[in-house]
């Protein structure tokens, strides 16, 4: 079920994305299959993760990443991907990261709901 947003929210997302790098999940996927390196984050709410999250991804909801992301990826120059639920939330994360002077950061295009939809494997936290 597609998330109903705000127009505010929208015009905020427009805005960051034109400065902001967007892969598509085959994009990800191929360069993940290669070995590249790359941290991807999901930036989802505690109760989104819990319920399924991407493999390899870390968890840093978009409420702190600001404030944790330097104590858990010091390198500026590390390849980072960020998601969301729809790749909306993630533009906005990574504008902020390339404020605080990352500078390799991407979004994940369509995030958890683009790769759930291409029935692509998921983990959990469930038992």
């Amino acid at each position: 079920m597609a998330t109903r947003h705000a127009p505010g929210f929208l015009k905020l997302v427009e805005a960051a994305r034109k400065d902001v790098r967007e892969v598509t999940i085959e994009d990800y996927r191929r360069s993940a299959a290669a070995g590249e390196p790359v941290t991807l984050i999901d930036v989802r709410e505690d109760h989104e993760w819990a319920a399924g999250h991407l493999p390899g991804a870390i968890h840093m909801s978009k409420g702190i990443i600001e404030r944790d992301v330097e104590e858990r990826i010091p390198d500026p120059d590390t390849p980072i991907v960020c998601q969301c639920g729809g790749g909306f939330r993630s533009v906005l994360v990574c504008e902020n990261l390339k404020k605080m002077g990352y500078t390799n950061v991407s979004s994940l295009a369509e995030g958890y709901r683009g790769w759930v939809s291409r029935k692509l494997p998921i983990e959990t936290d469930k038992p």
